[in-house]
């Protein structure tokens, strides 16, 4: 019987089983019941609550709720500080994705080289990605600071004179560019997975017919981990419109300086557990969503279409 049957007909279908099967099936669903309330009681349930609350004027001072309708919708195109937020998020975002990608590329190519010591390496270049964001947040304040950080003092051995990073509305986000892509290790080891999966004997034919190492790149290995660069874009993206921790770490959610990196994140954890407009923070949370979607969609509709699966 197929799915679509047992959907349509579930007491057929479970007739249909032998006791044992049933048995079986039984226990799973006992088993597996803690792991279905666990994802009901803090994914569905925060979900739902959310989309209700953001019609709501919902605060957590105790204040009576009331059913607002779209007004908190519609509050957000006319709060001038909502489309800063946005336009912070996207310049990080449209920075540190492709850069990170592309770092990501080049230090797989480089560690996926028969050389000596190549495990050391790649273990050195992944370290970063599993260390805690917090801890690393903490000691990358003081690679930044203008004064006695580690970034500056290595600027001024080549007679250059560093900018005040964090403190600079200039420069805050380069910076936070900069943190995003030190901690790509994860993306590193994907890329190096896919590299891996380039056939040689590809490699070799494009060699002899005199191919130089551009072309060989561009026209064999980037069609071969085309979809290891599509996953790396789409949850490049995804992650950028969710960009908070680094942002709370090393500027204290403040925004600062001036604004600089009062990235969507961090604007609406100030109105949901500084100003307490849970109803106001849930109607932005679902925006970002609906961003996030349509964003995700473009991309699938622009390179979809361009990735290579192999045998396809």
């Amino acid at each position: 019987m197929s799915a679509a049957q047992a959907f349509l007909n579930p007491r057929r279908w479970w007739r249909s089983k032998t006791p044992m099967y049933r048995r079986n099936y039984k226990w799973g669903l006992v088993f597996a019941t803690p792991a279905f309330i666990g994802l009901a009681w803090f994914f569905a349930y925060p979900a739902i609550a959310s989309i209700v609350y953001s019609f709501s004027n919902r605060t957590m001072t105790g204040a009576k709720t009331q059913w607002v309708g779209g007004t908190n919708y519609s509050g957000l195109f006319k709060d001038s500080e909502w489309w800063s937020s946005l336009g912070n998020t996207f310049y990080i975002m449209v920075l540190a994705v492709p850069i990170g990608i592309v770092v990501a590329v080049i230090l797989a190519l480089l560690l996926n080289l028969k050389v000596r010591g190549q495990s050391f390496y790649r273990t050195i270049f992944f370290l970063p990605s599993i260390l805690p964001v917090v801890a690393s947040g903490v000691v990358w304040l003081y690679v930044f600071n203008p004064q006695y950080g580690v970034l500056n003092n290595v600027l001024s051995w080549f007679g250059i004179n560093g900018p005040g990073w964090l403190q600079d509305p200039n420069w805050a986000k380069p910076a936070l560019v900069i943190f995003s892509v030190w901690g790509l290790g994860n993306l590193m080891v994907i890329m190096l997975a896919g590299l891996q999966e380039v056939p040689q004997d590809l490699q070799e034919q494009a060699m002899v017919d005199g191919a130089n190492w551009w072309h060989r790149f561009w026209h064999v290995t980037v069609p071969f981990i085309s979809p290891h660069l599509m996953f790396a874009l789409i949850t490049g993206v995804i992650a950028g419109f969710q960009y908070f921790t680094p942002v709370y770490v090393l500027t204290n959610g403040s925004g600062d300086p001036a604004g600089a990196t009062m990235v969507s994140g961090v604007y609406l954890y100030q109105n949901a557990f500084q100003n307490f407009k849970v109803g106001y923070a849930s109607a932005m949370a679902w925006v970002l969503f609906i961003i996030i979607a349509v964003c995700t969609a473009l991309l699938f509709k622009l390179f979809g279409k361009r990735v290579y699966y192999g045998g396809e």
